[in-house]
């Protein structure tokens, strides 16, 4: 099915634009304690991180939008399903940045601005592949 792709190249775009690509790696959240993670809809999601949610895909499998609170700006996503969020993430991920992964959500921003929400959502970070080893055009 291609619609997952696209939605994942959307929010690719859109994580590039937040976030001007990939920092470089470094341990996310490293021996710090999270709350309980955190359920709900993206609207519940959103209001707990005290976000208005901007949002850009609203479809059965997946609701997607763009967040911005005190901060910074992210992506918030939520899904249907536990196997469309981890395909999601892991095509996702090719594209390099920070995800908060929660049950059946995903917030993708910046290095800081996902250690904040994990103080207030809870969640496990994973860190994507940094890709400006590839910023290079060969040809």
């Amino acid at each position: 099915m291609r619609t997952r792709e696209k939605l994942v190249a959307g929010a690719a775009v859109a994580l590039v634009m937040l976030t001007g690509c990939a920092g470089p790696g470094g341990t996310a959240a490293a021996g710090s304690t999270a709350p309980p993670t955190a359920t709900g809809s993206l609207e519940d999601l959103a209001a707990d991180v005290r976000c208005k949610p901007d949002i850009q895909t609203d479809a059965d499998e997946i609701r997607q939008a763009i967040c911005t609170n005190r901060d910074g700006k992210f992506v918030l996503a939520t899904f249907a399903t536990d196997r469309g969020q981890r395909e999601w993430i892991n095509d996702a991920k090719d594209y390099g940045g920070f995800y908060l992964v929660g049950r059946k959500w995903v917030a993708v921003g910046n290095n800081g601005v996902v250690k904040a929400l994990r103080g207030t959502l809870g969640g496990d970070v994973e860190i994507g592949v940094d890709h400006h080893a590839h910023a290079g055009h060969s040809g």
